[in-house]
């Protein structure tokens, strides 16, 4: 679904510039609820975890592969504002280091598969989880179906912008068919990916998923024939939550690291989603080289390495490490501001309002 440079003209590629520039400011401001002391580390290592598993093409028809595009798993896991700069956050470390999907393509990369995949993925599991009985099965299974619904919707994202702004005279019926008819594959493995990644940390710490914030029932004893509320579960001692925290984020990285450095070796080689459909409907005529093409880590691979299996491995575990570090700056300098906003001058601003309302 990476889009390069050339397949859409420049007005619309600027606009698209616009609203990705728009929503990111947005996210930025919107991420400052959501993030706290348990999801901004996540959000880093959400993106990091992105990146590595974007790296593992998989097939899904003859001579086609897919890979995840990571919105619903983002915004599932740390809240939509957070997964749209988080997913954004990949897509420029992708762009500059990697010369996947173009620079001057990169509005429409952000608004196709950050913006747009987000805000279905989480209308859709928030409408779910508000009509599905409230347990960790239902959170799991919006997820997946979720998950799916948003590659689709890519796909008819691209198709729209490819109808304002193509640079190839080519069927829009024809292009619409071919990319929702295989990114409804791809979605299949985008829903199976999302789901055991949001299960397996529902497992474990239920609490860091923000999707999962609120939905568990409380607990009913049978008291006098009546039914009320069990007495609330004492909180995890601070030390103890740090520690379990610590460990899912080493356990995180980890997995991220393996599967970029090792696993994406054995990734399926066939061209992707948009690729394949570029190719065989003419929509590639007039793609043009990556401005960072002669980039060292060009291609998912380290400069001046031949062997193939190192080089790949590497260079991916150079992108985790980069996306890592990059995206927990940015989560964690939003959370300081946070704390910064509702520190003492937000306090004693509190206290003045009250003391002349009194």
């Amino acid at each position: 679904m990476h889009v390069p440079d050339g397949f859409i003209n420049a007005p619309v590629s600027a606009a698209t510039g616009l609203i990705a520039a728009g929503a990111v400011a947005v996210s930025l401001r919107g991420a400052r609820r959501e993030l706290d002391e348990r999801t901004a580390p996540l959000a880093g290592l959400v993106a990091a975890f992105i990146f590595a598993v974007q790296m593992l093409n998989f097939p899904v028809a003859a001579g086609t592969s897919g890979h995840l595009l990571g919105g619903a798993l983002a915004a599932i896991l740390v809240g939509p504002y957070t997964g749209v700069l988080c997913v954004s956050v990949v897509l420029l470390m992708q762009g500059v280091l990697f010369a996947d999907g173009g620079l001057t393509a990169l509005g429409v990369n952000i608004t196709d598969m950050a913006i747009v995949t987000t805000v279905v993925a989480y209308l859709t599991f928030r409408g779910l989880v508000k009509v599905l009985p409230r347990t960790r099965r239902s959170i799991t299974a919006s997820s997946f179906v979720a998950a799916l619904i948003s590659v689709p919707a890519a796909a008819v994202a691209f198709t729209f912008l490819y109808a304002l702004g193509g640079t190839t005279d080519v069927s829009i019926g024809k292009v619409a068919t071919a990319m929702i008819g295989v990114h409804v594959l791809i979605g299949i493995g985008e829903a199976a990916i999302t789901a055991l990644t949001v299960g397996a940390v529902i497992a474990v710490r239920p609490d860091l998923v923000y999707g999962a914030r609120g939905l568990t029932q409380k607990l009913k004893l049978r008291v006098g024939g009546e039914l009320v509320d069990a007495p609330a579960a004492e909180e995890p001692a601070p030390v103890a939550a740090a520690r379990s925290h610590r460990k899912v984020w080493i356990a995180g990285l980890v997995t991220s690291l393996v599967l970029a450095g090792f696993v994406s070796f054995y990734a399926s080689a066939n061209p992707d989603g948009l690729e394949k459909v570029a190719h065989d409907k003419g929509i590639d005529k007039k793609a043009e080289e990556h401005a960072n093409a002669d980039s060292p880590l060009a291609d998912y691979g380290v400069k001046d390495i031949t062997d193939a299996r190192l080089s790949g491995g590497l260079a991916g575990v150079i992108g985790v490490g980069v996306t890592v570090v990059a995206g927990t700056a940015v989560f964690w300098s939003l959370r300081r501001r946070r704390t910064a906003d509702a520190g003492p001058a937000s306090t004693a601003s509190a206290t003045d309002s009250a003391s002349e309302n009194a």
